[in-house]
């Protein structure tokens, strides 16, 4: 996954939530565009113990050569139970 395709999907109007997928299996949902901040080569996601909250409580990065999928939150939690795996 290239910066500039992760920035395309973090930038749309209006923004949709989406989830990333890892090549560990872990997945993390971005619910709000001020929950990540994309570089070059990483990206650092704000985790929330609350869903609906913009203020984050702790924070992974990501190296972007992990990220194996996207999805919108919509799609991926009819086909799982909701939850993100581990930080990596």
């Amino acid at each position: 996954m290239t910066d500039e395709d992760l920035k395309t999907v973090v930038r749309r109007q209006p923004f949709e939530p989406f989830r990333l997928t890892l090549t560990t299996g872990a997945t993390f949902d971005i619910r709000h565009p001020e929950l990540i901040m994309v570089g070059r080569r990483a990206a650092v996601i704000g985790l929330t113990d609350d869903p609906n909250s913009l203020s984050f409580d702790r924070t992974v990065k990501v190296d972007l050569f992990h990220v194996v999928g996207i999805e919108d939150i919509d799609q991926a939690a009819k086909g799982t139970n909701g939850t993100n795996g581990p930080p990596v």
